[in-house]
């Protein structure tokens, strides 16, 4: 098999802005910033708003800061270009001349935005999620409250130390060393909606050994050659999808799990082209006899590279 990698890195691994541990936590050189700094404003449902440039990118519209100081709630996502972008939960300001139709969610404009966007809405999106999550401190129930500029958590009765949680999950695609590649849709999925093969990762164990584990237990087959591909966070609500190729034997049954797995198929590289040249799971065209991620996703830059090899 021609040596597999990704064409181009996936969509949310970009951003412009530099995260920086020193910057969180150097509270006068936040105050100095504080004046200029640009706010990424989530709503609860993970939206922001966007504007549109004439060639299809998207760009998020962010808001100056007010007040003398970075509310207690907001966290420092990084800077770029000497401008602090913080992000804070808001809502849609019809006063101040919000349209509600030009806020967005990640999922829908991730794969068009910038990469300046891209970055700060998924960081945005990832540690407010947290914040939501971590109320309370693990050990005692205690009440928390935010430190380090939106970086950690700090338990009200103990000091104990909590910070943002990324929950680790590989994703795989598995081909027949030739031009097949393994396809497998979940039950709550519609009909003739497939992916590349998924799992989080169980404590105490590898990602190689994650992927063996997942592969042989959604769909009954063993793989080889197990090899990296690239990384992406997936802050729904706090994942980090780590992409893997490997190899199975076609000729091995293919056993899905029960409730887990609906179906699994072997699909020839021309038949993923013309899926992917159709539409993908966007579309919802009910005429595609195969339906596939769209650009947002990891698996669908995995999908991408898999068709362009020659």
């Amino acid at each position: 098999m021609t040596s597999f990698h990704l064409v181009k890195p996936p969509v949310l691994s970009r951003t412009a802005v530099l995260r920086d541990e020193m910057i969180r936590v150097d509270a006068e050189r936040q105050l100095k910033c504080w004046p200029s700094a640009q706010l990424v404003v989530v709503d609860d449902k993970g939206r922001t708003p966007v504007s549109w440039s004439d060639d299809g990118v998207a760009h998020l519209r962010t808001r100056p800061s007010s007040g003398e100081a970075p509310p207690t709630d907001a966290v420092l996502l990084g800077e770029t270009d000497g401008v602090a972008y913080w992000a804070v939960r808001g809502e849609v300001d019809l006063v101040g001349g919000d349209d509600p139709s030009e806020w967005e969610d990640l999922r829908t404009t991730g794969a068009v935005l910038d990469d300046l966007g891209a970055g700060l809405f998924t960081g945005a999106v990832a540690v407010l999620n947290w914040h939501d999550a971590a109320q309370f401190c693990g050990r005692d129930g205690s009440p928390t409250h935010p430190a380090n500029a939106g970086w950690h958590r700090v338990c009200e009765a103990s000091g104990h130390e909590d910070y943002p949680r990324t929950d680790p999950a590989v994703i795989c695609l598995v081909h027949d060393g030739a031009d097949r590649v393994l396809l497998a849709r979940q039950p709550i999925w519609p009909a003739r909606r497939f992916s590349v093969l998924a799992g989080f990762v169980e404590a105490g164990e590898s990602l190689e050994a994650c992927v063996a584990r997942e592969i042989h237990e959604e769909v009954g087959v063993r793989v080889t050659d197990i090899g990296y591909l690239g990384s992406q966070a997936w802050p729904f609500p706090r994942s980090l999808m780590v992409g893997f190729h490997a190899q199975a034997d076609p000729a091995e049954s293919l056993v899905p799990a029960d409730g887990e797995i609906e179906e699994a198929m072997w699909v020839t590289r021309a038949e993923l082209r013309a899926a992917l040249a159709a539409g993908d799971w966007s579309e919802r065209d009910e005429a595609l006899p195969l339906l596939l991620p769209g650009p947002v996703s990891i698996a669908r830059s995995m999908l991408d590279s898999w068709a362009a090899l020659s």
